[in-house]
């Protein structure tokens, strides 16, 4: 049975001008609600941090301070946006110093033994207290400083070098496996073309080749370095930065989406997965926005009841956010269960197509009044 759920009041990013006034007024209210990044400076901050506000077009701002790091930004030393209250382990706070005295040089575990910090109790309390490998921070920091880089033009070498990698492979794999690099004389028809589209609800990444759309996820969802390592290994094939008509049109809809002008999407797909896995995705292409599903009504419409459980993992396996609307199934007691963009994104989701489609009908014009009654029901 389709639900309408009705959620509290839940909403997306702020826009802009509001995140600056708020930046500027170093307004508390918004701690936890973004964080800004300073163009001219590579730092991000809190919200409330007390350094030199920026001008409005050197500041752009981030849902998480992952998705922060992987954009290239360093952590600011005086608002310490990474922090929670209270303040790190003496430990995690050794750990951030050393890797900020040279974002380029990975840290490995002799190293660690060398500045006397045991490996295995700095991974478990840098992990418990930024729900955050270190080993991660690391890669986010020098992946993201290598993307700076390169986008402002330097030759791939010049930054291979300077970011501490002496094996071209080595370099090529690890900037491929989170941005996308093309190999030497790859040509672009065998690529996964990849584009970041922002949204309210933060950044995406859209990888598309001539068949079309393979993915689209939040670029802070956990495993995502995963995913996209398994298509390549699926479709045998280098995920390069490009544009094609598949990606326009991606990013022309979500625009559509967000803004409540239109929720459907009608695209190219071209999902990799079994067809036990496709079927249900075709069963959650028909659920409409704003309505709900619970894993049992799914498993039943594609002729398998009692497969809950094997509906679960096929949609939790879904690389097409939003297109593929995962995030309109819920539990069967009416939870919203988990969901790979955070559980907030999926409240959110849910409660901006509700209240899209309520807009959308009081503002449709009343059909002409007819001469018979209605007949009874």
């Amino acid at each position: 049975m389709n639900r309408t759920v009705p959620l509290p009041p839940a909403a997306p990013l702020p826009a802009d001008r509001e995140m600056y006034r708020a930046l500027v007024a170093r307004d508390p209210a918004y701690e936890g609600v973004f964080f800004a990044g300073v163009k001219t400076t590579g730092i991000f901050c809190r919200p409330t941090c007390r350094a030199r506000k920026p001008r409005a077009e050197n500041v752009e701002f981030f849902p998480s301070t992952s998705a922060a790091l992987h954009d290239g930004y360093r952590p600011c030393r005086l608002c310490r946006p990474m922090d929670r209250v209270p303040r790190p382990p003496a430990i995690v706070t050794k750990l951030l110093q050393a890797v900020e005295a040279d974002p380029t040089v990975r840290l490995t575990d002799k190293d660690l033994v060398a500045m006397g910090v045991d490996p295995s109790t700095a991974r478990r309390r840098f992990r418990a207290y930024y729900d955050l490998t270190f080993q991660a921070y690391q890669r986010a920091r020098r992946m993201g400083l290598a993307l700076r880089e390169v986008r402002a033009g330097r030759p791939v070498i010049d930054v291979q070098l300077d970011g501490g990698y002496e094996s071209t492979s080595g370099f090529r794999g690890a900037f491929l496996r989170v941005f996308g690099k093309p190999p030497r004389g790859a040509r672009t028809d065998d690529c996964l073309l990849a584009r970041r589209i922002d949204t309210p609800l933060g950044k995406m990444l859209a990888l598309a080749d001539r068949r079309g759309l393979r993915l689209l996820e939040f670029v802070d969802r956990r495993g995502l370095e995963n995913e996209i390592a398994h298509l390549r290994r699926r479709l045998h094939c280098a995920v390069v930065p490009g544009a094609n008509a598949t990606l326009d049109a991606v990013e022309a809809q979500l625009r559509r989406y967000f803004s409540g002008e239109r929720l459907k999407f009608e695209l190219l797909l071209a999902p990799v997965g079994s067809p036990f896995q496709q079927k249900v995705w075709a069963a959650l292409r028909r659920i409409p926005p704003g309505v709900t599903r619970s894993y049992a009504e799914i498993a039943a419409e594609i002729g398998r009841p009692g497969a809950q459980r094997a509906v679960g993992r096929a949609n939790g396996s879904n690389l097409l956010s939003l297109v593929i609307p995962c995030h309109r199934v819920i539990g069967a007691d009416g939870s919203l269960t988990g969901y790979g963009g955070g559980v907030w994104r999926k409240r959110r989701l849910l409660d901006h197509e509700v209240r899209s489609r309520t807009l959308t009908a009081t503002s449709l014009p009343l059909p002409p009044l007819s001469r018979r009654p209605a007949p009874s029901p």
